[in-house]
């Protein structure tokens, strides 16, 4: 199965970086670029623990929907997302949150399994991993950039 592993420094506490990570609104506005939006579930606010959300998308030149639920979460320190429906064959995201002296480190563990045997394997190398770590980044540059300035007040509403 393949892993992506990301960690992304933000200078900000792991409490704000925790709670834009799991913010339905930070995440829609992080993949604007795909129109994702919350269709099901939770739609709004903080999603939680075995809490669940659907997200319908434009990926790949399809619209996609994939639902989703928190199946393990330890504020500020870590919470997991799997999939409960979707175009995978399995996906889950570990979400890990170490506060430092002068912020947090953002760890992401992404896996996921494609459907279709040998095909999909091939295609997990040619593209999708490369595809898959390109959105996360861009989702964490996003992450970044409100909460090391006061954007995060107007997704969290402290």
């Amino acid at each position: 199965m393949p892993t992506i592993h990301l960690t992304t420094f933000i200078a900000a506490p792991a409490e704000r970086v925790f709670d834009l990570c799991r913010s339905i609104e930070m995440h829609r506005k992080s993949m604007a670029h795909t129109r994702e939006e919350a269709i099901a579930g939770t739609t709004n606010g903080l999603i939680g623990l075995d809490e669940t959300v659907t997200w319908k998308a434009r990926h790949l030149l399809k619209t996609r929907m994939l639902k989703s639920k928190i199946t393990a979460m330890n504020r500020p320190h870590s919470f997991t997302d799997e999939m409960v429906t979707g175009d995978f064959k399995s996906l889950k995201h570990e979400h890990h949150f170490k506060a430092i002296g002068n912020g947090t480190l953002l760890i992401d563990l992404f896996r996921f399994e494609s459907p279709y045997g040998g095909i999909g394997r091939l295609v997990n190398k040619l593209f999708l991993a490369r595809y898959l770590k390109k959105m996360l980044e861009q989702r964490n540059q996003a992450i970044k950039e409100y909460a090391e300035s006061d954007k995060w007040k107007f997704v969290l509403d402290k």
